[in-house]
């Protein structure tokens, strides 16, 4: 059993899905203790207890510390068992976690698999659902594998409320992923998306992109969205010949429309200055596909301490080599050796 300290680097939770992932991918127990440590509410939360018991259900583990609040955990996983699965998280935390964490284990299984998501589908501290299908999963069928979404309910914090299906055909192996230029830009777009607030918030976030990027009108949208409550989340995305990146801005109580469509803004132009072609969130988001399939390299900005952290847990427990090498101010280079 192989022993993870959930208080390492930003002691988040990232540390229990990464860990939950490459136990049951590689049939390998472990023991995770001070779970979320580095977060003000220590110990699991409705989520992280959904991604455990997610990945408890498709490998039928042996688990302890199934709880609420547990700061500790044993996971002993058995063979993962493809098949029809719902996962609700019974609040509004994040589904794309808990998607991720049992993606890789179903898509390395050997039969496809149906997968329904409730809880929240666009939240402020995760990746949106627009964020995985757009950003994420064409590169994960760039390295071969075949994954089919499809949104029926939006659900925004602290209602939550959203629902999403998606379809997992297995592969065998996952192919070297190359990416270390964007190419020419090929299409941009800003999506407004709004539920249960007035339509002018949603046209002040699109006039800031327009007046600050110079974007013509027809690459902007507004979308009014059913919900269970009120949201609002700017999604601003770049296609480019060999990625597509997508930036969010998730609107707050108490915060102008200008400030949520300026955060937004400001993370895509860091990224466009930097010229590399992979985004800070997305480089977290590919450090496992890439360490359990064939590997490859990656040009990113600054490595957060989340990315980071992400590194040493998937060291710890696979072995793999994974190094990072800075070309110039906001240009790295991540290689993930798997020989």
């Amino acid at each position: 059993m192989i022993e993870i300290d959930g208080a390492q680097g930003e002691g988040g939770g990232q540390i229990l899905r990464t860990s939950l992932t490459l136990s049951v991918c590689l049939g390998v127990p472990v023991r995770i203790k001070n779970i979320r440590a580095g977060r003000k509410k220590p110990g699991l939360l409705r989520q992280h207890l959904a991604c455990l018991r997610a990945a408890k259900a498709i490998s039928h583990a042996e688990v302890s510390g199934e709880q609420l609040g547990a700061s500790e955990i044993t996971f002993a996983p058995g063979k993962v068992r493809p098949g029809k699965y719902h996962f609700p998280i019974g609040s509004a935390g994040s589904t794309s976690l808990v998607f991720q964490t049992v993606l890789l284990p179903l898509l390395l299984a050997d039969g496809a698999s149906e997968l329904c998501f409730e809880g929240g589908t666009h939240n402020a501290s995760a990746p949106s659902f627009d964020f995985i299908a757009q950003a994420y999963l064409p590169l994960l069928a760039r390295m071969g594998a075949g994954i089919e979404l499809a949104l029926d309910n939006h659900g925004f914090y602290p209602a939550g409320g959203g629902s999403w299906r998606a379809r997992v055909q297995p592969v065998s192996q996952l192919s070297k992923l190359e990416l270390t230029e964007r190419g020419e830009i090929v299409d941009c777009e800003a999506v407004a998306t709004f539920a249960h607030i007035p339509a002018h918030v949603a046209q002040r976030e699109l006039a800031q992109v327009r007046n600050k990027c110079d974007w013509q009108p027809d690459r902007l949208y507004q979308k009014r969205v059913k919900s269970q409550g009120p949201g609002n989340l700017l999604s601003l995305r770049l296609q480019f010949e060999k990625v597509t990146e997508v930036f969010e801005s998730v609107g707050e109580l108490g915060l102008s429309a200008e400030r949520v469509a300026q955060r937004g803004i400001s993370q895509m132009q860091g990224y466009l200055n930097s010229g590399v072609p992979v985004g800070v969130y997305l480089a977290d988001q590919l450090l496992l596909p890439m360490a359990l399939g064939a590997g490859g390299r990656f040009r990113t900005l600054n490595p957060s301490q989340h990315f980071l952290t992400n590194i040493q847990v998937i060291r710890n427990i696979t072995g793999t080599e994974i190094q990072i090498m800075e070309f110039d101010d906001n240009d790295w280079e991540v290689v993930v050796d798997c020989n």
